[in-house]
């Protein structure tokens, strides 16, 4: 006999039902939401979405049953962006940012990323699970349960591997949904700061190959800016990528417009992320390219800067915006997508529709996932999360609250504060 869930009694079960592809325009406000909603699961799977009414006389005498108190139920987010592996924390870097210093200067003087690839380096793959698998119950409380996670903190081959190996580790524990990233390209290690033709060779003709062979991850991403990786550094790197079959993602523009963005348009890249420094030109080759702009309003605000992604010009331009925490000890040292949305409504102002369709099912299609995940609709994987509201746009405007109350994935609670 098949396991069976009804969930009942939602104030609003938002099902993001629509389109069999990513939202743009005016899709990103639809959030197909039904009051006094309820929905079946059966195995894991969405089977019925509707009222109350229509759903409970389908409710089987060993069918389990929630009842969610008249809350929210939505989609869990989907976090497209993280690097969750790593040692060490920069809390000093954090003080010397409040005293002045900027993550450029910071960076510069060999702190930065290169800081916690020392970090790194120096730990075990066991002890880089275990401070990891830590870190999954954060973005579960959140109401996450899908990340993307990068490697990029080992910057040499056997280290990149291990970052690798522990985010197969978290991916098989679950119950959060892990895809993996590899990010090699991250920054130039310290030993070939002198040398970097030699540091993109092992990128490109060592790790890039092992990685594929070995099957550790979904897709290459470079960070692509000035001071890290050029334009044509970057490209040589998602070519390598894309001929061992893994899909391109880039880092660009966030720190100043490198043309980071023109080469996921000429690559046809699956997302390009931060665009700090993108403008209406770029989005228009993104918008014609499929591209899907992935934003990181953490970042922006954890680095003390002003200058937020041009959401609403993206949006104009016909683009399937995401949202995402970048989660890094660095430059977004949260796991709270509640925080980002709050940050793209007040500060790139989203309406919270818009903030919820990118970072659920827009989301999703950013991972290649869309078919499976990021909306309530039947077929659908049961991820779903219950909040501790009776209304959709209570989520960002409580910001710096978690309101997810429970957590499921595929059916199964992951996390509940009771």
């Amino acid at each position: 006999m098949s396991a069976e869930l009804a969930v009942v009694n939602c104030s609003q079960l938002v099902t993001l039902a629509g389109p069999a592809r990513p939202r743009t325009g005016a899709e990103l406000r639809e959030l197909a939401i039904i009051e006094d909603g309820a929905f079946l699961a059966r195995d894991g799977e969405i089977a019925n979405v509707g009222t109350r009414a229509e759903i409970e006389p389908r409710i089987g005498a060993s069918t389990k049953v929630v009842d969610a108190g008249k809350r929210v139920t939505m989609p869990g987010f989907v976090d497209a962006h993280t690097h969750p592996v790593f040692a060490g924390n920069r809390a000093a870097e954090f003080e010397e940012r409040c005293n002045g210093a900027t993550y450029e200067q910071i960076a510069k003087n060999g702190g930065g990323i290169r800081s916690t690839v020392r970090a790194t380096r120096g730990a075990t793959e066991d002890e880089l699970f275990e401070s990891a698998k830590a870190r999954m119950l954060w973005f579960l409380r959140g109401g996450t349960t899908t990340i993307e996670a990068k490697s990029g903190y080992g910057l040499s081959l056997d280290d990149e591997l291990k970052i690798l190996r522990v985010i197969a580790r978290l991916a098989a524990m679950g119950p959060l949904r892990v895809v993996p990233t590899f990010l090699g390209a991250h920054e130039i290690p310290d030993e070939y700061r002198e040398n970097r033709g030699a540091y993109l060779d092992i990128v490109t003709k060592e790790m890039i190959p092992r990685v594929a062979a070995e099957k550790l991850a979904d897709f290459c991403d470079v960070f692509c800016e000035n001071g890290v990786f050029n334009a044509d550094e970057t490209r040589r790197v998602l070519t390598a990528a894309r001929k061992a079959g893994l899909g391109l993602r880039l880092h660009a523009d966030q720190l100043s417009n490198c043309g980071g963005a023109m080469i996921a348009a000429e690559m046809q890249a699956k997302t390009v992320d931060h665009l700090e420094h993108a403008s209406a030109v770029e989005f228009a080759f993104l918008q014609e390219a499929g591209v899907q702009p992935v934003l990181l309003p953490g970042a922006v605000y954890a680095l003390g800067k002003q200058r937020y992604p041009a959401a609403r010009d993206m949006i104009a331009a016909g683009l399937a915006i995401v949202l995402a925490t970048d989660f890094n000890p660095g430059s977004s040292p949260t796991p709270s997508m509640p925080m980002v949305l709050s940050l793209a409504c007040t500060q790139m102002k989203l309406t919270p529709a818009e903030a919820i369709t990118a970072a659920t099912v827009n989301a999703a299609y950013s991972l290649n996932g869309g078919s499976g995940i990021g909306t309530l609709e039947r077929g659908k994987r049961a991820d779903f999360v219950i909040h501790d509201c009776d209304d959709y746009r209570e989520i960002p405007y409580w910001f710096g609250v978690e309101s997810a109350r429970s957590v499921y994935v595929e059916g199964a609670l992951a996390y509940s504060v009771e």
